[in-house]
């Protein structure tokens, strides 16, 4: 066994993130269905590693800075987020919400659905469901312990642990394709000379270069810093009761809290560039060291029958988010742009669902919109609203007698 440790990993998390800028620019297929650069980069070292295991050797990383990198992203979120265009986008993100709780419901209803067919418990289609797809691992971690010891289902963890896996990868390959096929039905903004260019922000155009300076960089990073330390102390408060929140959520409210305050006391403006710089080189190294440390081979364990259950669920997610999600949010090119971003944490990680627009907004412009839509639902909302729709479900006749 090979073991790196944090300077090995951080390193071959950057050697990642090259391999796959240089596999999008040089493979035309990456770079025709938008494969955001960490997943391409970050599947090729995972498929690497599985190969490594046939011949006996493992190679493990340092995972401590993946869960802080996150929370930074999440925190350059809440910088980035004025009460001014969260008041602008209320009416698209309660559009967006209706959406987003429809897939819940279907995710659910097709997974208990396929399990009862399949002849397998009916808890393990709920696990394949929402609460690992949109829910990704953490919640899936909580409810598989749930149901290994309230309702005795054997090795719920591993199956939950494994379905979210896929879901991580399967969100990360098919928000680009879907994304391409429903460019081709719209007019793509700046491409009618008539149009008057609507000016790029920081997480539509990762790549722009940006003007910063040593002092505002401090001064920005001292921001995510108390960001991160009042979001975990926040969360710490919250553990146990009714209004418990994952951390991620708590650290994006008290950033969103610290650029509204300052601004409105006069204090400070947040110099959103350096927080897009920020919050996109976090998202980047996030991204390649989950994909990169991705054990496909719990991928392989899976039984044929949930294989089947997690690949319908993907296919399912892709008809959703053309038939459903587009068409709802305008069949525009900002609703392309969200169908992207609705495959992304639909099926993985909110973080997920920014590499996937980022990917489509690189080449073809920027949505505003979308960024502004995405982080909002899939930091505060979906993990509610998954918890209600789960709830509901297992309120029913069957699992009752379970």
């Amino acid at each position: 066994m090979i073991q790196l440790d944090f300077y090995g990993t951080l390193v071959a998390a950057s050697l990642v993130l090259l391999l796959g800028r240089g596999l999008v620019r040089r493979v035309g297929f990456m770079r025709s269905y938008n494969i955001p650069e960490p997943v391409a980069g970050g599947l090729v070292v995972a498929l690497l590693l599985l190969l490594l295991r046939t011949f006996d050797v493992e190679v493990r990383f340092d995972t401590s800075l993946q869960t802080p990198l996150m929370l930074a992203f999440f925190a350059t979120i809440g910088l980035s987020a004025d009460f001014a265009s969260l008041k602008k986008g209320g009416r698209i993100v309660g559009i967006f919400l209706l959406a987003v709780t429809g897939l819940l419901v279907v995710q659910n209803a097709m997974g208990i659905g396929l399990a009862k067919m399949l002849g397998l418990d009916p808890l393990m289609g709920l696990l394949t469901g929402s609460i690992t797809l949109a829910g990704g691992h953490g919640t899936g971690a909580a409810w598989g312990t749930v149901f290994s010891e309230k309702y005795g289902l054997a090795s719920a963890s591993e199956l939950a642990m494994a379905s979210a896996t896929f879901g991580l990868v399967l969100g990360g390959l098919i928000g680009g394709p879907v994304a391409r096929l429903l460019i081709k039905r719209v007019e793509v903004p700046g491409c009618n000379q008539q149009d008057a260019p609507r000016l790029p922000k920081g997480f539509e155009q990762p790549n722009k270069e940006r003007s910063i300076t040593p002092f505002s960089f401090v001064e920005t990073l001292a921001l995510i810093a108390v960001s991160l330390l009042a979001g975990n102390l926040l969360n710490g408060l919250l553990h146990g009761t009714a209004f418990e929140l994952p951390t991620f959520v708590c650290v994006l409210f008290v950033g969103v809290v610290l650029r509204n305050g300052l601004s409105a006391l006069g204090l400070y403006q947040v110099f959103e560039r350096e927080v897009s710089v920020l919050g996109n080189v976090s998202l980047s190294l996030f991204l390649a060291i989950a994909l990169m440390s991705l054990k496909l081979w719990d991928l392989a364990a899976l039984a044929l029958p949930i294989f089947i259950i997690l690949a319908v669920q993907a296919l399912v997610m892709a008809l959703f988010a053309i038939f459903v999600t587009f068409r709802v949010m305008g069949r525009n090119y900002d609703a392309a742009v969200l169908a992207a971003g609705h495959c992304g944490f639909g099926l993985g990680a909110t973080p997920t669902a920014i590499a996937n627009m980022q990917a489509v907004t690189q080449r073809y412009g920027p949505s505003q919109i979308a960024f502004l839509v995405v982080p909002m639902v899939g930091a505060f909302f979906i993990d509610i609203i998954n918890v209600v729709v789960i709830k509901l479900y297992l309120m029913l006749p069957f699992f009752a007698a379970v």
